[in-house]
This record gives C-alpha cells, sequence and structure tokens, in this order.
C-alpha cells in the first residue's frame, strides 16, 4: 500500500504569506509606500550601492526617494513589490532573436494594437493655450483616444469660472484643468481655488509657458532663457536664443523636438496623469 504524502508545512492555508505580484515601476505609475502612506507617480528607477530606489512625485511637485523593497507599496489597494522596468536587449531593439519588447505609446503606456478610439466621455480636460494642447495631444493622444477624453483650450485661465458653470460639471462629467505658473498667491492659483471642487481638478506647472515643461536638452539648449519682467516671454526667448522672432515657428521647432515623455519635465507628466485619471474614474 503506497503510504499518503503529506506537505512538511503544517502552517494553515489562510496563515501562510500569499504571494505579492512585481510591477514594472514605469514612469507615470501611481503607487502608495505602505510605510509612510506617501502617494506619487513613478518619475525614475536607480541603482544604487544600497540597492535599487523609485523617486515618487506627489500632486504638489514634491519628490521623494524610496527603497524598492519587497511588499513596499500599494497599487490599487493592492499590496506588490516595484520592481525596475525591464530594457529591451540589443537584439530585440535590432529586431533579432528573443521575445520583442512590449510597445510602448509617447506617454510610456502599454501600446494597445488595433484598439479604436472611445466614444467621447462628458468628461473635458481643458488647458490654457493652442501649444498646451498640440503637446498633450503629441504624447498623451493614444492614451486619450482610448480613454475617450478631450482636449480643448481656453486661451488663458481669466474666464474660467464661467466656462466651469457653463460646462456644469457632475459625477458623470468631471472636469480636469490644467493651468501655466500655478504657484501659491499667483492670480491662477486664486482662480483655481475658486472652481476647484470634487467634480473638478484644477492642477498646474510652475512654468511660465509650456514651452518650458519641455527639457531644454531635448530642445539642444543649456536652459531657457531668463527674459526681463514685462517683456513678452515667448518673443524674448526667441531673441535670447538668436531664433527669428516668430513664436509660431519657433513652437513647432521645439515641438518637433519632443518624441517621447522623456522629452517632457517631471512637473509637467505628474499633472497631466492626475488630470486623466480625474475625468475617467469610476468609468469603464
Amino acid at each position: 500500500m503506497r503510504s499518503r504524502s503529506y506537505d512538511s508545512d503544517l502552517t494553515p492555508p489562510w496563515k501562510k504569506r500569499q504571494p505579492v505580484p512585481e510591477v514594472p515601476a514605469d514612469p507615470g505609475l501611481v503607487v502608495e509606500e505602505i510605510t509612510t502612506g506617501y502617494c506619487g507617480a513613478v518619475i525614475r528607477t536607480e541603482k544604487t550601492a544600497e540597492g535599487p530606489t523609485v523617486t515618487l512625485e506627489d500632486r504638489f511637485g514634491k519628490h521623494r526617494v524610496f527603497p524598492m523593497e519587497p511588499r513596499g507599496f500599494l497599487l490599487e489597494g493592492r499590496t506588490v513589490t516595484l520592481v525596475r522596468p525591464q530594457r529591451p536587449s540589443v537584439g530585440d531593439r535590432a529586431g533579432g532573436g528573443g521575445a520583442a519588447a512590449p510597445q510602448r505609446t509617447a506617454s510610456g503606456s502599454l501600446a494597445v494594437p488595433g484598439a479604436r478610439a472611445r466614444v467621447a466621455r462628458a468628461g473635458r480636460i481643458y488647458v490654457e493655450g493652442r501649444h498646451d494642447a498640440e503637446l498633450v495631444e503629441k504624447v498623451w493622444g493614444d492614451d486619450l483616444r482610448i480613454e475617450g477624453v478631450v482636449v480643448e483650450y481656453l486661451e488663458g485661465v481669466d474666464d474660467l469660472p464661467a466656462v466651469v458653470r457653463e460646462f456644469g460639471p457632475g459625477p458623470d462629467a468631471r472636469l480636469g484643468v490644467l493651468v501655466d505658473h500655478l504657484v501659491p498667491g499667483s492670480k491662477e492659483s486664486r482662480i483655481a481655488a475658486e472652481v476647484t471642487g470634487d467634480d473638478v481638478l484644477v492642477v498646474g506647472h510652475p512654468y511660465i509657458d509650456i514651452w518650458e515643461a519641455v527639457k531644454p536638452s531635448s530642445v539642444g539648449i543649456d536652459a531657457w532663457p531668463r527674459v526681463p519682467h514685462g517683456q513678452d516671454w515667448k518673443t524674448g526667448v526667441c531673441r535670447a536664443l538668436g531664433w527669428p522672432e516668430n513664436t509660431g515657428a519657433a513652437w513647432q521647432r521645439i515641438l518637433g523636438r519632443v518624441q517621447t515623455y522623456r522629452d517632457l519635465e517631471p512637473a509637467l507628466l505628474g499633472r497631466v496623469e492626475q488630470l486623466i485619471d480625474h475625468v475617467t474614474v469610476g468609468f469603464s
């Protein structure tokens, strides 16, 4: 007679530690660090002598670095272990053997081959101007079409309270607004405070203009020039850089150098991801 075999581990199943999924710490992924409760979007990961670390950016644009310890983060309420994103091998990049690396959109999200654009949601994202809208479309366009989110521009924020009242935001029609130069004490911050509510989220970046949200290195310059107060900023930038004083042509030059989220400053990346999440939360 064959004897029955038993597991030497007599721990009851409900007391056994359940396996925790490993999740690549891709830029833009929003997680919560378990011990501190700090919530933010992944900006980058690094390999250090003490082990891998991840930098998170919170909704105020502040950064904190955390060790990527096992079971150290919450993702949508689930405990996960963050791991450094896999980089495609030279063979994969060159079209050689091995499994093909997942394709990604310009924003860093996983691409969905053959996906059709979703019918537009009632919710909207407003940005200040045309240049803002063109930049958001170039980097997040694929994501926005899949989510059915339309981006419109305002030509400034002075009339934002009236725009919000006319839009009539609600639980089924959320509104997100991206504002330039949203810093404490500014005119923009006062307007944002007037309209922000459960169904309206106003976020901003610290830059004078969306041009500054493009990394100088991506444009081929050392830094964005400091333009004297009272002078048109865009014209001043063109003048300081020795470009023709044609702001439309200058913007096309800048936009042409933007290929992916890596060409943008982290302070803008987290804000746009916040807005997309706000207008799509609770909808499938």
